[in-house]
């Protein structure tokens, strides 16, 4: 696992070496076993390497036998062994044991098509002197990140957005349509960035760059027909022998590794999988809470307890969100996901252990496992005349109501059920609805805003029509919330503590595989949600751990913004700073702040994605003035 940069320009413009490491040590968390770099006249590359496999010999750059070919990766290739021995069937000689070389001798062989011969998490480039050519890529699903900006002729890119930032002439406007894809999701959508001229390179894409010419293509997408004729017998028996193969690839490694344990099915039945294919004994990794509601202690314990893990625990208490400054700078736009600081934590707990944890990611995308979808599922079926009750329809008419978990859920469930199927989604997907988006923000900025949105999720949605509901679904928050919210949110926690994630359900023959399963494999009878799986886990996991509710990676930032968060989220919302940047009606985010705290209404999302965002801006924008274009900001 590591941090790429990389510049190539146009003409007699050389690349300097202090560019490359000035942009590397913007990521040094990420890799901060040994810096790498080469240079090649107008163009570098650059590396900072946490070392995992090879640790003597794996150091980056890595070139081809005759050094025309030279590259960089950050990742993971878990097929490296076996494809190394058939590129060497094939002539090919290594200087290492290291995954990374594979890549540059894969390239040598099979050109641009390398990347369908790679199994595993990547983001890597290749520089091809012999053609002054560069090639980009990154992995099937988004593991990991890749960020890029071209500035005329001339192309930079990264592993994170601050790398890019360490160049001065790349712009800093800010992009619009991000910035209120922002607000509507709680996090900036692929292939955009806050930052109009720095772009992500979506998954299963490659970029090339030759004479200062960039082109982007599609390598890989999930595809969910033709579906596998299949009995569930079946199903069950390749389900299991593919996660088993997913889990094994993942234990190869040459430091300590563990896993990230919720206690839920997925990282579950990972820990079970790895106590079963370990020599030793497995280290797990699992964060709580105070407040009961969010804690899922208990049901980690368990598990950990039936496979006789060394087991590790963490308490998340209000005054680590004292680590949220350190998070902003880290995740470098707006995000606002609070699972974020958990995840945070349980990855410093774990860096004090292991260097590479395996985790859970990936199963309610793959298998169908969040709430919604059943909800979906339940409102298709449900007759329209019932939801035209204007008590029950009116979107703010919760607030009347008593305060209660399972009360929100239904008006939150019929305030959308009689919208059409792509509206509906879009709403209960959303972090602010878009009826009190429209009343917060000014019209100047809801007007230039609005109308450069990509409404990712929607676009998302018409993208399958083809698909039934559940898989049409699944599609849409593989596009979406996996890519931009879950993946992101890892990456950025995890490597900030210089820590390796692995997640063996997003393994693309294992997703592959779910996506292609029968959609009742999934949502079965619209009620039972990751049937498949979950009849598999019970070989694994005990009866509680599969029959309790689903709980998700919450945090009670609801009640901390009533308490000890109250004077950081305050002095930030309310602040002159914050009216004067020209975003929002002062007045109607005094209205929401006063509700909250009287808890007349519960505004947490609002609240939290609008502080994330007034805190990005403190980071790098106010402090950043000199360098950031505020044109572009001040309405």
């Amino acid at each position: 696992m590591c941090g790429i940069v990389g510049i190539a320009r146009v003409g007699a413009g050389a690349v300097a070496a202090d560019e490359i490491d000035r942009m590397s040590a913007a990521i040094e968390h990420r890799g901060p076993d040994q810096a790498g770099c080469h240079l090649d006249l107008n163009v570098g590359l650059g590396v900072r390497r946490l070392r995992i496999i090879d640790l003597e010999t794996g150091g980056q750059p890595i070139a081809n036998e005759n050094e025309s070919a030279w590259v960089v990766l950050n990742g993971e290739i878990y097929n490296f062994e076996s494809l190394r021995e058939g590129l060497r069937a094939k002539g090919h000689t290594f200087r290492s044991l290291s995954d990374t070389e594979t890549i540059v001798h894969a390239y040598e062989q099979y050109g641009d098509d390398c990347v369908q011969h790679l199994r595993g998490m990547f983001a890597f480039a290749i520089w091809d002197a012999s053609r002054r050519r560069l090639l980009l890529g990154r992995d099937r699903l988004g593991k990991k990140p890749l960020c890029y900006a071209q500035v005329g002729h001339d192309l930079y890119f990264g592993s994170e957005i601050q790398a890019l930032l360490q160049i001065a002439g790349i712009p800093r406007e800010l992009d619009w349509g991000a910035l209120a894809d922002y607000l509507a999701y709680g996090y900036v959508p692929s292939p955009a960035t806050i930052f109009r001229a720095i772009r992500k390179l979506p998954p299963g894409h490659t970029l090339s760059w030759q004479d200062g010419k960039v082109q982007i293509e599609r390598y890989w997408e999930v595809q969910y027909l033709p579906k596998l004729s299949i009995t569930e017998a079946e199903a069950m028996v390749e389900l299991e022998r593919q996660l088993k193969e997913a889990v094994r690839l993942r234990l190869i490694a040459d430091v300590p590794l563990g896993a990230l344990l919720s206690g839920g099915v997925d990282s579950s039945i990972v820990v079970a999988l790895m106590s079963e294919l370990s020599a030793g004994q497995v280290k797990t990794f699992s964060i709580g809470f105070e407040d009961a509601s969010f804690d899922e202690l208990a049901h980690a314990r368990r598990v950990a307890e039936r496979y006789g893990t060394d087991h590790h625990e963490f308490v998340v208490r209000p005054e680590a969100a004292e680590v949220l400054p350190t998070l902003v700078r880290h995740y470098g736009e707006p995000y606002a996901d609070s699972s974020a600081i958990p995840t945070f934590y349980v990855s410093k707990l774990a860096r004090q252990h292991v260097t590479v944890a395996l985790n859970g990611d990936g199963g309610d995308e793959a298998f169908a496992g969040y709430d919604r979808y059943r909800a979906m599922w339940l409102a298709e079926r449900t007759p329209r005349f019932l939801f035209r009750v204007p008590e029950l329809t009116h979107s703010e008419s919760h607030s009347r109501l008593p305060s209660s978990r399972w009360v929100g859920r239904a008006i939150r469930f019929w305030s959308a059920a009689g919208l059409p199927s792509r509206d509906r989604y879009a709403r209960w997907t959303a972090t602010i609805p878009s009826t009190l988006l429209g009343n917060i923000m000014t019209t100047e900025f809801a007007g230039r805003a609005t109308s450069e949105r990509t409404f990712a999720v929607e676009q998302a949605f018409d993208e399958n029509p083809q698909l039934c509901l559940v898989d049409r679904l699944l599609a849409t928050d593989v596009k979406t919330y996996l890519l931009n919210d879950l993946l992101v949110k890892m990456d950025i926690a995890s490597m900030a503590n210089s820590l390796e994630t692995r997640s063996p359900l997003l393994d693309q023959e294992v997703v592959q595989f779910a996506a292609r399963l029968p959609a009742s494999f999934k949502l079965h009878r619209g009620l039972q949600q990751k049937y498949l799986l979950k009849r598999l886990a019970r070989k694994f996991l005990p009866a509680e751990n599969l029959n309790r509710p689903k709980m998700g990676f919450g945090v009670p930032v609801g009640q901390w913004l009533r308490g000890p968060l109250r004077e950081i989220a305050a002095d930030a919302l309310l602040s002159r700073r914050a009216h004067e940047r020209g975003y929002f009606q002062q007045q109607a985010i005094d209205l929401l702040w006063t509700e909250h705290q009287a808890g007349l209404r519960n505004h947490t999302y609002p609240l939290w994605t609008l502080l994330m965002l007034e805190l990005w801006h403190q980071e790098f924008v106010d402090r950043s003035a000199p360098s950031v274009d505020l044109t572009g900001v001040a309405l």
